[in-house]
């Protein structure tokens, strides 16, 4: 099968790898050339100069870039995807950018014959290198199931979520609640540290009750050895809650405790851990409590 891929990122450069060694042969644009160039020296990558060549020749085309409008810019812009797309081309966008955009980009592509899916997904760095990410589809279910077998190599859920944005809105709302949990372990676990709990007992505790989450689970280790490099960074979940905010005004659902996660997120990046881990955003409130989360028991 001949694929594109464009945006070479965290998590589209091994997303596209794991592609390239199930066997199909993709030609990769990035706006970083030299990612480009070492997927293409050390994967045989068909190395292409834009988006529009990418789409000339692909008959499946992945996008995985950072806002709706880097999206918008490679597949609506000059030398973008709708310049060189052929009739019954899929174009399927990986990233987390705004439903309404995605329904605009699907009807500018259905006017070439072409076809446009949202296919956000989850699993962050290490679920895109092990190709175990989960995807989340929007769109029309018929170009849904041609497009299924090429997403196997890089995702071992797939979620067919009705028509075109449906998709977006299921990632969002995973976030929503994600953000949110991560909000509510930083202030607990500041406050247990705080008190003189040990962190890694109150993990054991959290981890034994109704309170239990894969969330911590994951990222408390990382906190506890103060390893904040990036699996999923701040300034991206930042993004992510402003298109939740944007989405609930739009449907005129109050999410009063996202408004809250993003102002603690905005805090983090203008203390400059933007680019950071998002389980970084926790350095905000033991600046602000005196603490560092740390195990007591210098066990991590």
């Amino acid at each position: 099968m001949q694929l594109g891929f464009l945006g070479l990122g965290i998590m589209g450069y091994p997303m596209a790898r794991n592609l390239l060694r199930a066997g199909h042969s993709v030609a990769v644009w990035s706006n970083t050339l030299s990612k480009a160039r070492q997927l293409a020296a050390d994967e045989h990558a068909e190395l292409r100069e834009t988006p529009r060549q990418v789409a000339e020749t692909a008959d499946i085309v992945f996008m995985c870039v950072g806002d709706t409008a880097m999206s918008e810019q490679v597949a609506l812009g000059a030398n973008g995807l709708l310049e060189g797309v052929r009739a019954g081309t899929i174009v399927a966008d990986c990233s987390t950018v705004a439903p309404s955009y995605t329904r605009r980009a699907a009807a500018a592509f259905a006017a070439k014959g072409a076809h446009f899916l949202d296919t956000p997904v989850t699993g962050s760095k290490p679920g895109a290198e092990g190709g175990t990410l989960t995807f989340m589809i929007g769109g029309d279910p018929v170009i849904y199931e041609k497009l299924k077998p090429a997403l196997e190599p890089m995702g071992k859920q797939i979620y067919y979520c009705g028509p075109t944005g449906l998709g977006l809105h299921a990632k969002l709302t995973q976030n929503l609640i994600l953000s949110n949990l991560l909000q509510a372990f930083n202030e607990g676990i500041v406050l247990a540290t705080k008190a003189g709990v040990d962190p890694e007992l109150m993990v054991e505790i959290l981890n034994n009750s109704a309170a239990r989450s894969g969330l911590v689970s994951f990222k408390a280790p990382f906190v506890f050895r103060r390893d904040f490099s990036t699996n999923f960074s701040t300034r991206w979940m930042h993004k992510d809650t402003g298109l939740m905010l944007e989405t609930g005004a739009e449907l005129g659902v109050p999410l009063p405790l996202t408004g809250l996660t993003r102002q603690l997120f905005q805090t983090a990046i203008s203390e400059g851990h933007g680019d950071e881990d998002m389980c970084s955003t926790i350095k905000v409130l033991e600046r602000v409590s005196g603490v560092e989360v740390k195990s007591l028991s210098k066990k991590s």
